[in-house]
């Protein structure tokens, strides 16, 4: 009975809810070990030579040794509020998902997970610039191309994106619903031995889960807060028209139902990733950036 109590209380304590951070660091590391696999061997060797650079940062206490590392580096940093603290805007992007959605919101001057994608990969792709920007980059590209898939960094109803409802996982009280998706159920969804997430995929399977621009991403996260995050946590599908309660509770029945979507989400995450990094590293001239609009 009492080792009972002390494997309840260890799971608690893992399950406290921490800063968001997308996925917590166990999916995070999924998706870059994923995209390692589905990049060509060039990829992998010049991914391994920006590594290589890591001193040259100056983030002792973020480790940035593998692209794993570098999936998990740009919520390390943010502790240092001081030097990263500009960053923390970086990576969500929400939209209320009782209204229409609009990729142009909530992006002031780029600030938002979207734009920031963009702008490590143009960053990534240019070999003019030194080693050092280019390897911060690579970290901000495959972290945000993470969180980007997390429902919960784009869907949001007057909550901050679920941190402000409660919500017990199962027999776990006390959680709230940001929380659940970044920790417990997006590692259930990922941690099947008999059916693993990393392995490389063939091309009908990266032509139907990957593709697509980071709005899409964003939409498509959106559009999973709205049609199934919120509704399945509130047993509602008439989200809108009252405000919903401060605290809920998901069933087993419930969980079962959203692992399937939280591991396509971090499988479409990894092989979207992978994506990127073979854009970014194609040789070849840099598309010209486009003209900005000068305000009159």
């Amino acid at each position: 009975m009492i080792r009972q109590l002390l494997a309840y209380a260890a799971l608690l304590l893992a399950l406290i809810p921490a800063p968001a951070l997308a996925w917590g660091e166990y999916a995070h590391r999924q998706t870059a070990t994923i995209a390692l696999a589905n990049v060509s061997p060039e990829v992998r060797a010049k991914v391994r030579s920006l590594l290589a650079r890591e001193k040259d940062l100056g983030t002792p206490n973020c480790p940035l040794k593998t692209l794993e590392d570098a999936s998990v580096w740009a919520d390390c940093v943010r502790a240092e509020g001081w030097r990263w603290g500009y960053t923390a805007a970086w990576h969500y992007r929400t939209a209320p998902v009782c209204k229409a959605f609009d990729p142009k919101a909530n992006c002031s001057g780029g600030n938002c997970v979207t734009a920031q994608i963009t702008r490590a990969q143009r960053v990534l792709a240019d070999e003019r610039l030194p080693a050092p920007v280019r390897l911060e980059a690579l970290a901000f590209l495959v972290h945000f191309a993470g969180d980007v898939h997390m429902p919960l960094h784009s869907g949001d109803n007057e909550d901050r994106g679920g941190n402000d409802r409660e919500a017990d996982y199962g027999i776990i009280p006390g959680l709230n619903l940001h929380w659940i998706w970044d920790g417990p159920l997006a590692e259930r969804a990922i941690s099947d031995p008999a059916d693993p997430v990393v392995r490389r995929y063939s091309a009908a399977e990266r032509a139907e889960l990957a593709g697509g621009a980071p709005d899409d991403w964003g939409r498509e996260s959106w559009e999973i807060a709205r049609s199934f995050v919120y509704p399945t946590a509130f047993d509602t599908e008439d989200l809108c028209s009252q405000p919903l309660p401060a605290k809920t509770a998901l069933s087993q029945e419930d969980i079962i139902r959203g692992v399937p979507i939280a591991r396509r989400r971090v499988v479409q995450a990894g092989l979207r990733i992978a994506g990127l990094l073979e854009d970014a590293f194609k040789p070849g001239p840099l598309v010209p950036d486009e003209p900005r609009r000068r305000r009159g």
